[in-house]
């Protein structure tokens, strides 16, 4: 049925959007600190302890080796007597071989620096893909009620390989930089004091250079990382729905929202890159300020104060040096803000709060019979607006209960208090009298079969699929399943039959089809209580009156919630509840809640012809 076409009882989907459809991430939210994400990296950097110290130890050999060229540049030079125009060709020699054995050893350790860093990012990035992933799992409903799944696609995606560049690329150069730095500043007051301080100099304006831009860009890096989320999920949105798009030619309009989404990431994109790009051409220009500044310096002491030509030139050197690993820092910075956006909306995904854990002590539960009661239940999504109130109702083991209601009554709601998708926030429900919060989660999973109204498959074969629910069921099982769901027909008429692959987005099957897979998947798992959300709703007549024979078999002897909107599926239930505004309103078998000419009555009678003779009420068939 359309969906424009739905009847007044008919129900939502389960899982829908809560809240207003309000997103859980705002296009607007600020960027958090940081220091602090930059110190959550670190720490994740760090579980490859041996590793990690194995490449700074090759960093500072790399860095001691470039600290110790300029000295031994100067000393090259203190070869050369000026007055007696001589050369101690000796240590000339000594030197040079020195100063090349140096430079062969910086660029060994750096390149195996190098190589142990891009194994630990790797390595790294799957562990976070991973923990990402499994913490995806044990995320509760709500956070995939108010959160865009192409948004999440890209924070799994696109910024996690962010980070994963950030760590192949920055970390060997920012520690090498920190060890250049850290020695060159160390030898350079050894030497000659003030001529440190000429060099010096350009501390402050790198500094100032660098938090003003880091102020200006990180903004515009955030920007960019959440613009490309909601691209993402713009793209999967239309690809999941471009049926609609061109059934009520909507091309022209998805495409102009498109184009605005697109235009808003080039823009953002464009402001962080200018800004970042600020960086280098001004990192010249105070290298440059250094050079000029140190030789300066440095050629007035060796004129008036008796300074080695030697030793100035080993300034000159140490003032090019110093300044180089600032330009490598500045030229990271680029990568680093564009990560640290990235890890930040990683990192948001990480802290948010998971399912609420079993309580301490929770039972196993085996055997479960099916016994289903709901004492004095209420429930609110946002903790202001009711959907249930106070609903109270019991289930016998092996009995039918229909629930009928508008859309938005809180049918679906009911059911996901059962599955502990959700935890109702005053009252207690109960199987076989033990209350649910006290049953382990897993238990509790397993005492249920659900058949939802929108269809999920897996990549994978048709066996596959139904075997989901049951994975140690044999393939017999698979297929006395099938054919119990009406599902067998259409497989065989395949051309690899049960070995026939599907996906869950790609649309080989009709949606009758995957619906008849799906409560095929259900007749397999032989759980005791069983969800019917409008497991019929996608085909047609002929094959839903076979579902319905199948369906009297597949609820025998177990505990049945059918959610439907049509008659022939909720007429033969032991009880019906009538549900509005999230109460209850009726509650009874069809024949007795006709004869009260109440809700239900009209609810039925909006879909249906009714004839009335004397007290007697009964509906047409349906067509």
């Amino acid at each position: 049925m359309a969906t424009g076409d739905r009847s007044p009882i008919e129900m939502p989907r389960m899982g829908g959007s809560r809240a207003g459809g309000a997103t859980r991430f705002s296009p607007h939210q600020k960027p958090k600190n940081g220091r602090r994400t930059f110190r959550r990296l670190i720490a994740v950097f760090l579980r490859y302890k041996g590793a990690v110290v194995s490449s700074l130890v090759l960093t500072a050999l790399a860095s001691a080796a470039s600290v110790a060229v300029p000295v031994l540049t100067g000393k090259v030079f203190n070869t050369f007597t000026m007055t007696s125009r001589a050369v101690d060709s000796k240590t000339l020699l000594v030197l040079l071989a020195a100063t090349a054995a140096l430079y062969a050893g910086s660029w060994a350790a750096n390149t195996i620096s190098g190589v142990v860093i891009l194994k630990i990012s790797q390595r790294l990035v799957s562990v976070l893909r991973s923990e990402f992933f499994r913490k995806m799992q044990r995320l509760p409903l709500s956070f995939y009620d108010t959160t865009p799944r192409g948004d999440t696609m890209s924070r799994i995606t696109n910024d996690v390989d962010t980070i994963s560049s950030t760590i192949a690329q920055s970390a060997a150069q920012l520690v090498s930089g920190i060890l250049t730095l850290s020695g060159s500043l160390f030898v350079m007051l050894s030497l000659n004091i003030p001529l440190t301080f000429s060099v010096l100099v350009c501390v402050p304006l790198v500094v100032l250079l660098t938090r003003t831009i880091a102020q200006k860009s990180r903004a515009y890096f955030y920007a960019q990382q959440k613009n490309l989320g909601i691209l993402n999920g713009q793209i999967e949105e239309n690809i999941h729905g471009l049926k609609m798009v061109k059934a009520f030619t909507k091309e022209d309009e998805t495409l102009l929202h498109f184009s605005k989404v697109n235009r808003e990431l080039c823009e953002s994109s464009t402001k962080a890159q200018i800004w970042a790009g600020f960086m280098m051409p001004l990192m010249n220009v105070i290298n440059n300020l250094t050079f000029t500044t140190a030789a300066v310096a440095g050629g007035i002491l060796c004129t008036s104060h008796g300074l080695l030509i030697g030793t100035a030139v080993t300034f000159l050197g140490y003032a090019k040096q110093f300044v180089m690993p600032l330009n490598s820092i500045a030229g990271l910075f680029n990568t680093i803000q564009s990560a640290l956006a990235g890890a930040e909306r990683v990192f948001e995904v990480m802290d948010e709060n998971e399912e609420t854990p079993d309580v301490p002590g929770a039972v196993s539960f085996t055997n479960p019979q099916g016994n289903v009661a709901f004492r004095d239940t209420c429930f609110s999504y946002d903790k202001k607006t009711a959907v249930l109130k106070h609903i109270s109702f019991s289930v016998p083991a092996g009995h039918t209960i229909a629930l009928v209601g508008e859309t938005g009554s809180g049918k679906t709601t009911i059911v996901n208090l059962l599955n502990r998708f959700y935890d109702a926030d005053s009252g207690t429900i109960t199987i076989d009298g033990t209350d649910i919060r006290t049953i382990r989660r897993s238990d509790l999973r397993n005492c249920f079969s659900v058949v939802l109204q929108e269809t999920s498959l897996f990549s994978g074969t048709i066996m596959d699929n139904i075997r989901y629910s049951r994975p140690s069921a044999s393939d017999s099982e698979v297929k006395d399943a099938a054919r119990t769901a009406h599902a067998a027909e259409f497989i065989e008429r395949l051309p690899e039959k049960y070995g026939t692959h599907v996906s869950g987005s790609a649309d080989t099957l009709s949606e009758g089809q995957r619906q008849l897979l799906a409560i095929a998947r259900a007749v397999l798992c032989q759980s005791p209580i069983l969800i019917l959300d409008e497991a019929t709703s996608s085909v047609d007549t002929k094959t839903e009156k076979d579902i319905q024979h199948a369906l009297v078999q597949l609820r025998k002897g177990r505990t049945c919630f059918l959610i439907a909107h049509r008659l022939s599926t909720i007429r033969d239930a032991d009880t019906i509840l009538v549900i509005d505004n999230g109460e209850i309103l009726e509650s009874g078998t069809h024949s007795g809640l006709m004869q009260q000419h109440g809700h239900y009555y009209d609810m039925v009678c909006s879909q249906t012809e009714c004839k009335t003779a004397g007290q007697h009420i009964q509906p047409q068939a349906e067509g």
